[in-house]
């Protein structure tokens, strides 16, 4: 048996789409023809990039120069995307303090969309979820490597923080070992790496490796704000890139242009990896086509070749070509 995961990066809902949102009540963020992709899955599975809620005060760290919080109302535009489950594993859960940290937990639960990578405290933040999608059991666990002034507490809420610089830390091999003895698959979402580095940095790449030798069969990474390569085994997805956002954009790596990812798992493992290509206008994300296309096409294509994995193209969507099982 195998199931189809949608997998989506960096999904920041507030600031300018936090303005679309309240100016269009019920607008969408994705056009008709990327929300039909997106929801073509049995599970989706996104990173939010922001906390959820309508109270609060920015997070007191000198030189912080972000901050992202989305009104309650971006919680229905999840569920009319039908997301299954988003990790706030991330540099922005905790950017309007411990209320609205806690909102947005209270939101996303009355809604039905499973949250993965944060919590009350440290046990809660790095516990599994378990999505399930006819009769397949799939495990999901969310880290991230900054910053460590949200890393939850044995009495405090926050992140599950992991600082990889010497590895994985022994909490997070035996959580994806358990995992992996309880269910059919297991998805592992790390928060990695500085912005717009357009390649896995060394040490992020041998994590990588060590959550699947943990028993991974699926490691997603966010947080570049441009995408990656995969590996050859089409197990690591380095960063998915962006996904929604109001960010301005770098001329070279072009952030504006990203990719969908759409994985298949089994039993076994990763049967397949397919990407489409997107283009991120301000607060609204749709399908590339033409040049942006190309320009896509391209720079993954170069990105796997680095890592060794060939990519081909189908209908306007990119195949990885698997080496291995």
């Amino acid at each position: 048996m195998a199931i189809i995961l949608t997998l989506a990066g960096d999904t920041m809902l507030g600031r300018g789409v936090a303005n679309r949102l309240a100016g269009r009540p019920g607008g969408s963020l994705l056009s008709d023809e990327l929300r039909e992709e997106f929801t073509a899955a049995d599970l989706r599975v996104l990173n939010l990039e922001c906390c959820v809620s309508g109270r609060g005060s920015r997070w007191p760290k000198p030189g912080k120069r972000y901050f992202f919080r989305a009104p309650p109302q971006a919680v229905a535009e999840l569920t009319r995307m039908r997301v299954d489950c988003v990790t706030l594993a991330n540099n922005h859960a905790l950017d309007f303090g411990f209320d609205a940290f806690a909102d947005t937990r209270d939101l996303l639960a009355d809604a039905g969309i499973a949250v993965v990578g944060a919590g009350r405290d440290r046990t809660e933040a790095r516990a599994a979820v378990v999505l399930e999608a006819g009769g397949f059991r799939l495990g999901v666990l969310a880290m991230a490597d900054h910053p460590p002034d949200f890393a939850a507490q044995d009495g405090s809420p926050g992140i599950a923080y992991a600082d990889l610089r010497e590895g994985i830390p022994g909490w997070l091999a035996e959580q994806i070992g358990r995992l992996r003895a309880d269910t059919d698959a297991v998805l592992v979402l790390p928060h990695w790496g500085p912005n717009m580095c357009a390649a896995p940095l060394p040490h992020l790449r041998a994590a990588a490796a060590q959550m699947v030798d943990a028993g991974a069969t699926l490691v997603a990474g966010s947080s570049a704000h441009v995408f990656q390569g995969v590996s050859a085994d089409g197990r690591i997805l380095h960063d998915m890139g962006d996904f929604i956002d109001d960010y301005a954009t770098d001329e070279i790596l072009r952030n504006d242009l990203g990719l969908l990812f759409r994985v298949t798992v089994d039993r076994q493992g990763v049967r397949d990896v397919v990407a489409v290509p997107l283009v991120l206008d301000y607060c609204h994300t749709r399908l590339a086509a033409g040049a942006d296309y190309l320009w896509i096409r391209d720079r993954f294509s170069a990105a796997c070749t680095a890592l060794g994995t060939g990519v081909t193209e189908t209908d306007g969507r990119l195949a990885i070509i698997k080496q291995g099982r």
